[in-house]
């Protein structure tokens, strides 16, 4: 099943699905060749976090077995992490967004950079993955709609995978731009 179909049939927002068209079709290992790149990203944030006049500490980590060989993971950690987090991870999304930029150069294979700062990303996705799955809990109760506040895409994803198998409910992004909201709509039967 391709990506698109994968996600029109659980009726994700194509908008919140960060899907490269190259890296669909490259999942094999065999066929990835380490560039350098990683250590530009590391040296990019390193530079940064200095310039910002952050107390931090910044580590590439090795990819688990289920990542993707192209991926790049960086975690921050030190006395201002929570700084560089900033509110609702804006500063750590901005971070990342720039290191992206960084790399990811025309006429090159696209590789994607994720940073996290003492595993906030993970916490973060955990508390939107049980709250969605509590708000579809409510959704189907009640028999009403019930809208998120306005998210990034990566939130947005993670609130639409999280109900993707939900019964009951499906889900939908409405909205523009920083206003983009997730919808939990109960399905009558």
């Amino acid at each position: 099943m391709s990506v698109d179909s994968e996600v029109a049939e659980r009726g994700i927002d194509a908008a919140d699905v960060d899907v490269d068209a190259e890296a669909q079709g490259a999942g094999d290992a065999a066929e990835f060749e380490e560039d350098g790149r990683a250590d530009v990203a590391l040296d990019f944030v390193i530079d940064v976090l200095a310039a910002m006049g952050m107390d931090c500490t910044v580590d590439l980590l090795e990819n688990e077995e289920e990542d993707p060989p192209e991926e790049i993971r960086l975690e921050i950690e030190g006395k201002d992490a929570g700084r560089v987090i900033g509110k609702k991870g804006q500063t750590l999304s901005a971070l990342q967004f720039l290191a992206n930029r960084v790399i990811n150069r025309p006429g090159k294979k696209r590789r994607h950079v994720i940073i996290d700062a003492e595993g906030y990303r993970q916490r973060r996705e955990d508390t939107l993955s049980s709250m969605a799955r509590r708000l579809g809990k409510q959704a189907v109760e009640e028999g009403k709609i019930i809208t998120f506040e306005p998210m990034n895409p990566q939130d947005r994803r993670v609130v639409h995978l999280a109900l993707a198998k939900f019964p009951g409910v499906v889900t939908k992004s409405d909205g523009e731009g920083e206003a983009r909201r997730v919808q939990i709509i109960p399905v009558r039967r």
